[in-house]
């Protein structure tokens, strides 16, 4: 009560010193201004800020535009939105019930205990690297986990379903979707079905498929609505392509990113200068080694972060594409392709206008593998009874699926192909672009320091090309690899022992990319940051496997360290490698480079080295991590030592962490329970960190 007492004294004081008249003036004064009128109505920016800033408010939309249901999707890939559209489409298709299908990104989640009770949300949630939340999904992650919502903690008002994207070969196998899953119930929220969990180590689809079958009776339960009488039927599209004959303003030919943005980063990536050399001289393989300049980018990486290379497909997929669906005198024509329905928060699937040239070489994945539902899509159109016969089995055969589709690697042009020799497809244009997902950026370990070299970044990738058990005829290339090789082919042309399988159209949207006089080439790129750090202790072990191309990460912590001491005087702990590769002197990556950056680390720090095909018995990483079982597990246990793993998750990694697991019990003195929990508190206290891939 001291504050308001005080208070009032003074206004007391003021009056009387003042006047009453005065007291009128200062009063008009703050509250009309100097002319006695309202204050100034709110500038355009405000208001232009405020009504963005509203359009994060989800609820306010499904109220406005009358929506039940609103589906969340968390996607790194593109996978899981495109799940999250499909499911967008079931509801109005089986239901009549339109859905908002929304970004998790574009929403301010704290709206959500404001759902009404009579609605539904859905969520669809890829588990990305080693448990760790999208990108467009890292603000909710947040939230949950500090839950603090519009009016207060409480979400008994939420019923929700939830379907996760996962892999079983990681550690942490759909951790998104399950802590999600389990913050929601302790707010009250309350799950309707199981929670769904896809295994892109068996099928996605098959898992997706099997979900929907339990969960769509429950929702027409929760929604109490009938199925029967009020299914649409035909296929729904979620665009509708326009063809043009003239554009008076901008033509989009590959251009990444709005025009009107300004920073580069993901939404616009930054088309960067680069430099190329082949890590293996005289190999039938190939591993490219790039410098990246992101100078005057406003970009910036720290040692283990991952770059994003955006990709294009090859010429030789887009003129195929082209012929399977009769677009060959087509593929200069401008299009829009904007949403069927009005109201959508995703106007267009990619900037607009365009031409189909374009869409299918710097927009469209149109070398995804299709899944099940597109066949069935597609199949209609078909040229011949046979071939739409072939596209319906297909679609509900699982193991025809599985054998022509996945054990084969077949894109949706190939199966086509496939189905009806070759013969031409006449499918709508709205069809066509429904049958593909956006084309997604390569994400890469970052393989040099960024003490060292700031605004340089290193990437190690190698080609990738295989022929498939089923059809070994048949040549399977990596799409960005061999976009990769194709630049550093052209950059390197005088060189004839230099050869490209399959033709790309380096030169980018209006020749942004390419200058063949200058012999200067560009590739869209941003930055995405990863838990994958060295500790900031530099003076505690680090012990690293990764063999192949996972050694990239590990060239830039090892020149990190080196850097680290050589420049500033740092005391660095022991740095140990292991390496493997097929031979010595056929794909030792970074050979000439290790010498002297462990000459500099000096101690205990070294390479140990595993070459598989130089020994009567294939020697990998993980046997010389069992040779060295003493010395490791006393760097683990009594030195604090981190431990890092970079390469194939299906084995390798799983490899390593059981002969970590063997060293607890052998050394430790653990039982299997012991060991094993003794191993997953490392990796909670960020002691063992992968950074692997399937």
């Amino acid at each position: 009560m001291t504050k308001p007492t005080t208070l009032n004294k003074q206004v007391i004081l003021l009056v009387s010193a003042l006047g009453l008249g005065a007291v009128a003036y200062m009063a008009s004064q703050y509250f009309f201004g100097n002319n006695g009128t309202r204050t100034p109505e709110p500038s355009k920016k405000a208001v232009q800020q405020e009504e963005k800033e509203d359009e994060s408010n989800f609820v306010q939309i499904m109220k406005k535009q009358n929506r039940k249901v609103v589906i969340f999707y968390g996607s790194q890939t593109g996978t899981a939105e495109d799940y999250a559209e499909r499911l967008g489409k079931q509801c109005k298709k089986r239901f009549g019930v339109p859905a908002l299908v929304l970004d998790l990104e574009q929403c301010n989640m704290k709206y959500l205990d404001q759902i009404p009770e009579d609605c539904i949300a859905m969520f669809v949630l890829a588990t990305y690297g080693e448990g760790e939340p999208t990108d467009n999904a890292t603000e909710f992650w947040e939230l949950l986990e500090s839950p603090e919502f519009s009016e207060g903690d409480d979400l008994g008002n939420l019923r929700y379903f939830i379907f996760g994207l996962g892999n079983t070969s990681y550690t942490y196998y759909n951790w998104v979707s399950k802590t999600v899953d389990k913050k929601l119930t302790e707010c009250g929220a309350t799950r309707l079905g199981e929670l769904g969990l896809g295994d892109d180590e068996k099928s996605l689809e098959d898992d997706f498929e099997a979900w929907q079958e339990e969960m769509w009776p429950l929702f027409g339960e929760s929604m109490e609505t009938d199925a029967a009488s009020n299914g649409s039927s035909g296929h729904d599209t979620t665009y509708h392509v326009v063809e043009q004959t003239e554009c008076n303003g901008h033509v989009y030919c590959g251009e990444l990113g709005d025009m009107s943005q300004n920073a580069w980063g993901s939404k616009k990536p930054y088309p960067a200068l680069i430099t190329t050399r082949d890590l293996l001289n005289g190999s039938d393989r190939h591993c490219l080694h790039l410098e990246v300049d992101i100078s005057g980018s406003g970009m910036s990486y720290t040692t283990g972060d991952h770059i994003a290379i955006w990709p294009t497909n090859s010429e030789d997929e887009v003129l195929g594409l082209a012929r399977t669906f009769g677009l060959e005198g087509k593929l200069d024509t401008i299009i829009c392709v904007t949403a069927t329905d009005e109201t959508s928060a995703k106007k267009s699937p990619f900037p607009q206008p365009t031409t189909y040239r374009a869409m299918l070489r710097h927009y469209l994945d149109i070398c995804q593998l299709p899944p099940r539902p597109t066949l069935e899509m597609i199949a209609p159109f078909a040229p011949s009874p046979e071939a739409t016969e072939i596209l319906q089995k297909l679609a509900k055969d699982k193991d025809e699926y599985r054998q022509v589709v996945l054990d084969s690697v077949r894109n949706l042009a190939a199966v086509l192909n496939y189905a009806s020799s070759g013969a031409a497809y006449r499918v709508p244009s709205d069809v066509l672009v429904e049958c593909f997902g956006r084309l997604q950026p390569r994400y890469y370990s970052i393989s040099s320091s960024s003490s060292e070299s700031p605004d340089s970044v290193s990437v190690t990738a190698v080609t990738l090309k295989f022929n498939p058990d089923p059809t070994p005829e048949r040549t399977v290339f990596g799409v960005n690899t061999n976009y990769l090789w194709a630049v550093h082919t052209a950059l390197n042309d005088e060189d004839e022992a230099i050869q490209v399988e399959t033709e790309y159209s380096i030169d980018g949207p209006n020749g942004q990319y390419f200058d063949d006089k200058l012999k200067t080439a560009k590739l869209p790129v941003h930055i995405r940051q990863s838990s994958f750090k060295l500790p900031t202790d530099t003076t505690k072990p680090v012990i690293m496997v990764g063999p192949g191309t996972g050694v990239a990460p590990f060239r830039g912590f090892v020149r990190e360290r080196a850097y680290q001491k050589k420049h500033h005087g740092k005391s660095i702990g022991p740095t140990i490698l292991y390496f493997g590769c097929r031979r010595s002197n056929e794909d030792f990556l970074y050979k000439e480079e290790w010498p002297e950056l462990f000459n500099e680390l000096g101690g205990s720090s070294r390479l140990i080295t595993a070459f598989s095909r130089e020994t009567d018995r294939k020697v990998y990483v993980q046997d010389k991590l069992n040779e060295n079982a003493t010395e490791t597990w006393d760097l683990i246990a009594n030195k604090g030592a981190y431990v890092y793993v970079c390469g194939d998750a299906k084995r390798m990694a799983k490899d390593v962490q059981s002969a970590l697991v063997g060293f607890a019990k052998q050394f430790g003195g653990y039982d299997d329970a012991g060991a094993a929990d003794y191993i997953s508190k490392l990796r909670d206290a960020g002691r063992y960190q992968e950074d692997v891939w399937a």
